[in-house]
């Protein structure tokens, strides 16, 4: 089990890691997520200002006030606009690829005390976060990370390639 929450590590969404996905230079994968929840509810202002900031904590902020925002249509979207982003990530930055790879099949565990959604709802250092049954969150993170993982491992992509994806979040 690999637990993670905070930058600098690897796994984090947060982590300065840039990438590009149809000609568009992200500098994490926060910002693609913002980017592509903008793009999704057509919020043109807060999109140029996703991408106008390098600033993760700015990128959750604006994501936040994307203005029509639908959670049913966004939870649809939201797994697979991690799996896209983070694939870009992982695949063009050699170092964090071998990082990612080196997992080995272990479990990916989003160790936020806050996030019960992408994360696990309990810090690293509780004991119960080494107990899958008594976690309080989904850990969609993780499970976004173990499905880049497996791709990799593979030689696939994601279906569809990131810059087939972009378009169904409206870019």
């Amino acid at each position: 089990m690999v637990l993670f929450w905070q930058p600098p590590g690897f796994l984090v969404q947060w982590t300065p890691s840039p990438f590009q996905i149809a000609g568009v230079a992200y500098s994490c994968a926060e910002q693609w997520m913002m980017a592509c929840k903008a793009r999704l509810f057509n919020a043109r202002d807060v999109l140029a200002q996703i991408l106008a900031t390098a600033d993760p904590e700015q990128h959750k902020r604006l994501g936040r006030a994307v203005p029509n925002f639908n959670s049913e249509l966004w939870e649809r979207h939201s797994l697979q606009v991690v799996i896209h982003g983070n694939y870009a990530k992982f695949t063009q930055n050699a170092a964090l690829r071998r990082e990612l790879v080196d997992t080995g099949s272990r479990l990916l565990v989003e160790a936020s005390p806050h996030d019960r959604v992408w994360g696990i709802g309990l810090a690293a250092n509780d004991p119960k976060a080494l107990d899958e049954r008594r976690w309080r969150g989904t850990n969609k993170l993780g499970q976004a990370l173990m499905v880049v993982r497996q791709l990799i491992v593979e030689g696939r992509e994601p279906s569809p390639p990131p810059e087939k994806a972009l378009l169904q979040c409206g870019g």
